[in-house]
């Protein structure tokens, strides 16, 4: 059955990306302006465009058309609304902000302002990465590079992207962009922020959005709905089960200690809860089948009573 589609919902989700890119390109403006240093991917970028002397934005768009290129072949499921909207913006947008920011905070740098930078910069980059990506619109080009690795080879994606980002890091050494200790943050650190921005504000947004926007199915019968609801959470518990324990077979290696007792805490409380499920299934079968057999017995003695011969009763009067 397919989910119902909603262009109300399409289009929030799209300006939510779009606010995110937006904020995203602000923060990295911040740390453009601190001096501290850039993610890896615009570092190198900047480094790159300043010696060919071209605007950022250009650059930045001409490579995420070539990165485009190589993810559309090689797994065009990442690609979507948010791919187009970062790759073409971002570039222009910081470089439209930082002039604003010039304007606004000129070209001073001591201490209160690379540490006030570092954190804004942070704060934001990281909330516009949450909100850009939350909506399943497709991520930018460079973000795409990670995932498709983890498919290729056997290497988990916190490893895939570490390793991106420090090729990319070096890069922009070589080529002399922005690099500093707000880069080293970035592309070690941004994980978790990303993740608290996800829980705490990115993920019920997109709830709330589902919820007011997409259109609700009709004419169901509420037993069926059940059932049907049922049977869906069932499918993903057992495939998300399976794919669990393939990634955990295949990266257990690269656990910590302390990480596996957390694991093992989780694996735990979901082998409890498994035999609460199964124990809720159980009763589900039952009270099926006791309303089955009711319906059976009362189909059964209605047809009995069908093939009853009737009694004459004029027959009986005349007797009488």
């Amino acid at each position: 059955m397919h989910k119902p589609q909603s262009w109300l919902n399409l289009l929030l989700k799209a300006l939510m990306s779009f606010a995110g890119i937006t904020i995203l390109s602000i923060g990295t403006t911040f740390l453009r302006g601190g001096k501290v240093g850039l993610d890896p991917f615009t570092a190198v970028n900047t480094g790159v465009s300043d010696r060919l002397r071209i605007g950022l934005g250009v650059y930045q768009l001409t490579v995420n058309v070539v990165l485009f290129i190589f993810v559309i072949w090689l797994d065009r499921k990442q690609i979507g609304i948010g791919t187009i909207l970062n790759m073409v913006l971002v570039g222009f947008e910081i470089q439209w902000f930082t002039g604003i920011y010039h304007n606004l905070f000129g070209y001073k740098t001591d201490f209160l302002i690379v540490a006030a930078d570092t954190i804004i910069g942070l704060l934001l980059f990281t909330l516009g990465s949450s909100l850009y990506m939350a909506p399943s619109l497709g991520v930018a080009p460079y973000d795409a590079i990670a995932p498709i690795i983890c498919k290729r080879t056997k290497l988990s994606y916190k490893s895939a992207r570490v390793i991106q980002d420090i090729l990319f890091m070096i890069a922009a050494i070589i080529f002399t962009g922005p690099v500093g200790f707000a880069t080293i943050i970035v592309a070690f650190f941004t994980g978790p922020l990303i993740s608290w921005w996800n829980e705490h504000l990115s993920d019920p947004l997109v709830k709330v959005l589902n919820i007011s926007t997409l259109p609700k199915e009709k004419n169901q019968p509420t037993i069926m709905t059940l059932l049907s609801h049922l049977g869906r959470r069932t499918y993903h518990t057992v495939a998300n089960a399976f794919e669990t324990t393939g990634i955990l077979g295949k990266d257990i290696g690269t656990y910590s200690t302390s990480e596996l007792r957390t694991q093992q805490k989780i694996v735990r409380r979901n082998m409890k809860n498994s035999v609460e499920i199964y124990k809720s299934f159980i009763d589900q079968y039952n009270l099926i089948e006791g309303e089955l057999k009711q319906r059976t017995k009362k189909a059964k003695d209605k047809k009995k009573n069908l093939n009853k011969p009737k009694k004459n009763k004029k027959a009986t009067n005349i007797v009488k």
